[in-house]
């Protein structure tokens, strides 16, 4: 990053409403700090919000391809739309930059609501190696139409929390050697796929004791063992969703506080807004391969070298302090 900084500053100019509302400000109280009615502020704050651009059209005209990593995490959010049941949004952030580059808010979690993700994608350019998902039907199809060959890394967590239900492993002791035993030598200890298939035997040898659940069990990992252990041939590719999980956590308390939207369009213009500011909002929380990201945002990291960071800054109303160009290459996080 060399020696260019910038900063965002909070204290001398005021934020325009969009950007305090999706952080969580109460309609009321930005109402009462600018001398707004209640339906003055929301009205504001609408007008605000639907002037914004497209975040999917943001990242076509503003970032470099090659500054991604190709490595997708992907996932669903459920969202509650007045005179409908919750539907998913699902969005995608690249996961070496951090950056929530797309999201559709979709009426089902389906093949099409996938294949709009990906050949959207695809359209942009972006570099796809491999999406990390949740077990999901519909994925692979639509994957295998935009893009043949990237591949698909199953979550390990949320695969192996399927497993204990399966086994009941939290309330009843019967399986609890096997999990514990197909964990370790299956899904934790190897580096790779030899050393996967070793664990798989090991288990079904010394645990299965020819129980129809076990072998069952051990059966599917081995057919599935492509998008289970994809990662281990991607380099810096997670075997976990936790990235997008935390993303979630967030924004589940945000939709909360509004307690659902009056329409399917209400709720597309406040995700392509929400997605925006956490695209333009510095990182804090990194830890670890990722705290040289912390007081970095996250486009800053994939905009072209023109426009400026600043100018973008500028023309979502938020007016940088220094000037600040966007590196060469993407932050080292190996």
């Amino acid at each position: 990053m060399g020696n260019h900084t910038f900063s965002i500053n909070y204290k001398t100019q005021r934020l325009p409403l969009w950007i305090e509302h999706v952080d969580g400000v109460p309609f009321r109280k930005l109402g009462n700090e600018q001398n707004l009615s209640g339906k003055q502020t929301y009205l504001r704050v609408a007008r605000e919000l639907a002037k914004l651009p497209d975040n999917t059209k943001l990242t076509v005209d503003l970032c470099d391809m090659r500054r991604y990593s190709g490595i997708l995490v992907l996932d669903g959010k459920y969202i509650k739309v007045v005179g409908t049941k919750a539907i998913p949004f699902l969005w995608g952030l690249d996961y070496l930059t951090h950056d929530p580059l797309i999201g559709k808010l979709s009426k089902a979690e389906d093949t099409p609501a996938f294949r709009y993700i990906f050949f959207a994608l695809k359209a942009m350019g972006y570099p796809l190696k491999i999406v990390v998902v949740d077990d999901r039907a519909g994925i692979s199809q639509a994957l295998k139409e935009a893009y043949p060959r990237a591949r698909i890394q199953l979550c390990h967590v949320h695969y192996l929390e399927n497993i204990r239900r399966i086994l009941t492993v939290r309330t009843n002791e019967y399986h609890q050697h096997f999990f514990n035993s197909l964990r370790l030598h299956v899904f934790l200890e190897p580096k790779t796929i030899d050393e996967v298939l070793k664990g798989l035997k090991h288990v079904k040898d010394s645990r299965c004791e020819q129980n129809e659940l076990r072998l069952g069990i051990v059966w599917e990992i081995y057919h599935r063992i492509d998008e289970l252990f994809a990662y281990l041939n991607i380099p810096n590719c997670p075997n976990n969703t936790n990235l997008i999980e935390l993303y979630n956590s967030h924004l589940n308390a945000r939709v909360k506080s509004i307690k659902g939207f009056s329409s399917f369009s209400h709720a597309s213009t406040w995700l392509n807004a929400y997605m925006i500011r956490r695209r333009t909002k510095p990182l804090t929380d990194c830890e670890g391969r990722f705290k040289p990201l912390n007081g970095h945002a996250s486009l800053e990291l994939s905009i072209k070298k023109q426009p400026s960071w600043p100018s973008v800054l500028t023309d979502l109303g938020i007016s940088p302090v220094k000037c600040f160009l966007p590196p060469e290459k993407p932050l080292n996080t190996n």
